[in-house]
């Protein structure tokens, strides 16, 4: 008795492709959730480093924002909650200053993937105070 192949190979395609599809929209979620996680790391860092170049500190707390926002906006990261947080207390030449960044990032838009909505991705870093900085 001799079976028939013919539409085998279609038969393949057409039980492979779904799950195909749902591994590509899981690399692209893997992708665009450490995107932003990277992008919110590089925002704590440029507001630790804006805020530790100031001279005083409530310019170093208004820089610190400004440069972490900044960063968010030039990373193509959507914020719907943003909070920038820059640590001033230890604000002296020789001291340090600390950014800590809360980012609520929107990832609905990956919707085939049943995935949360939003994730709150957070960072922190901190950076010493310019030691040779002038005071005004």
């Amino acid at each position: 008795m001799t079976r028939d192949d013919r539409g085998s190979a279609s038969l393949e395609l057409v039980l492979v492709t779904p799950a195909l599809i749902v591994l590509l929209l899981f690399v692209v979620f893997v992708g665009r959730l450490e995107q932003a996680r990277g992008d919110v790391d590089r925002a704590a860092r440029d507001a630790a480093r804006a805020a530790s170049i100031a001279r005083t500190s409530d310019q170093a707390r208004a820089d610190g924002e400004a440069a972490a926002r900044s960063t968010l906006q030039a990373g193509g990261v959507s914020c719907r909650d943003l909070t920038v947080d820059v640590n001033v207390d230890d604000f002296a030449p020789g001291g340090s200053v600390a950014a800590r960044i809360t980012c609520g990032v929107d990832l609905a838009d990956v919707a085939l993937l049943d995935v949360p909505g939003r994730r709150t991705l957070t960072a922190t870093f901190s950076e010493p105070v310019d030691v040779y900085r002038g005071t005004q």
